[in-house]
């Protein structure tokens, strides 16, 4: 029985992932690291920000021969905050599909902390979860390692085969499993298509809802059902 949900947040709360591919793959170009969107998706999306500038550290020393600059990551973190400045918006349906829910929630992101925050604030969601809102700051280890899920679930106080997660990465799905949860892919966000759809029912997600409108109506039968 579902008595929490755990969301993602950048693809599934907010359309931010989008706009981090963009700018990320733009500013790689430059420095002569070239990625195909489906790929870079595939393997990057849903790590923490130590991770994954340590995995694009490893590609630029075996094909470049060179470290990326020492600045790189303040250009991404500068190029993603002025588009999101401009642009970043929830993804449609999130607020009714949420208000639908009569569980606790809780946001686990592999954002670092003010990033998070950031975002959620920008774009009115934070209330709607606060306090119970976790970043990749809050463990050690995080997804595809399930301690950040694990972590939420802990502070919501409800046992992990209670939690329902909602996520739009590989990575987050691998989590959200190795955590014992049940594990849901979301293809709302606007860098989803269909081979990334695929390849969250391949990493073992229990269903990939296209968008919040559909996830709602599960939620009221989830919710029916326990009743």
């Amino acid at each position: 029985m579902i008595q929490a949900v755990i969301f993602d947040c950048d693809g599934v709360l907010v359309d931010s992932e989008i706009i981090a591919v963009e700018v990320e793959r733009a500013l790689l170009a430059e420095h002569g690291l070239h990625y195909e969107v489906p790929d870079f998706i595939a393997r990057f999306m849903g790590m923490s920000d130590k991770a994954f500038y340590a995995a694009l550290g490893e590609d630029s020393i075996a094909q470049l021969n060179r470290a990326l600059p020492d600045d790189f990551q303040a250009r991404v973190n500068a190029g993603k905050r002025a588009i999101s400045e401009k642009s970043l918006s929830v993804i449609a349906g999130i607020e009714q599909a949420i208000e639908a829910l009569r569980c606790p929630m809780a946001v686990a992101s592999s954002s670092q902390t003010h990033q998070l925050d950031y975002k959620l604030r920008r774009t009115g969601l934070w209330d709607r979860f606060a306090p119970h809102i976790y970043s990749a700051d809050d463990v050690i280890h995080a997804k595809p390692a399930p301690d950040l899920f694990l972590h939420a679930a802990k502070a919501l106080r409800i046992a992990s085969c209670d939690c329902l997660v909602i996520e739009d990465s590989v990575n987050g799905v691998k989590a959200g499993l190795a955590a014992g949860m049940r594990v849901w892919g979301f293809a709302g966000g606007g860098h989803m298509d269909d081979a990334g759809s695929t390849r969250l029912m391949n990493a073992g997600a229990e269903r990939v809802v296209p968008d919040w409108k559909t996830a709602a109506l599960l939620f009221a039968d989830l919710q029916a059902a326990s009743v």
